[in-house]
C-alpha cells in the first residue's frame, strides 16, 4: 500500500466521522448546516486518475448518507463534484506545473484557490439541497439553506487551508 492510499484512507474516515458525529448535526439557524466532507474530493492533485476521484467520492457520499439518513443526496452530489474538480482544477493550474500538484492556498494562491474552492462548494450546495427539496415550493427555505451552508462549509474548508499551512 502506497502512503497516498494511507493519507487518504485516513482523511476519508476523519471527514465521515466529523460529518456523522458532530457536524450532521449543526443547523445554524435551522438552516445552515457545515458540509466539510466536500473538502475531501476538493483536495485530489492533478494527476490522479478520475476513475479514483469519481469512486472515492461515490463511496464517500453513500458512506456520508448511510450514518445522516439521507439516501443518495450526498452520493449523487459528490459524485457530480468529482465528475468536474480535474477538469476545473486544470483551469488554475499552468500547464508546465508539477503533475502532482495539489489544490491548497499555498499552491495556487488566495484568488485563484478562492475562485476554485466557491465554485465547486456553491454547486454541491445547489445540487444537495436542490435534491432533498426536490421542489422550489418554499424557495425562500431553499435558498436560506444552500446561502448559509455555503458560507459556513467555506469558513471551515478556509480554516483548515491556514491551519494546514501553518503546520
Amino acid at each position: 500500500m502506497s502512503i497516498d492510499f494511507l493519507k487518504r484512507v485516513m482523511l476519508f474516515v476523519a471527514f465521515v466521522l466529523a460529518q456523522a458525529l458532530v457536524l450532521g448535526r449543526i443547523h445554524l439557524f435551522h438552516c445552515a448546516t457545515p458540509l466539510l466532507y466536500v473538502y475531501f474530493v476538493t483536495l485530489f492533485p492533478r494527476n490522479y486518475p478520475k476513475w479514483g476521484v469519481l469512486t472515492w467520492a461515490f463511496v464517500m457520499g453513500v458512506t456520508i448518507d448511510i450514518f445522516t439518513n439521507t439516501p443518495g443526496l450526498a452520493a449523487a452530489s459528490l459524485t457530480a463534484i468529482a465528475a468536474i474538480q480535474p477538469y476545473f482544477f486544470a483551469l488554475f493550474v499552468p500547464r508546465d506545473a508539477a503533475e502532482t500538484l495539489e489544490p491548497s492556498l499555498l499552491n495556487l494562491g488566495p484568488t485563484k484557490y478562492s475562485y476554485y474552492i466557491v465554485t465547486l462548494v456553491t454547486i454541491y450546495c445547489l445540487l444537495f439541497f436542490t435534491l432533498e427539496m426536490f421542489s422550489f415550493d418554499n424557495l425562500l427555505e431553499w435558498l436560506m439553506s444552500v446561502v448559509g451552508s455555503i458560507l459556513v462549509t467555506l469558513a471551515l474548508i478556509i480554516t483548515f487551508e491556514i491551519a494546514k499551512r501553518r503546520v
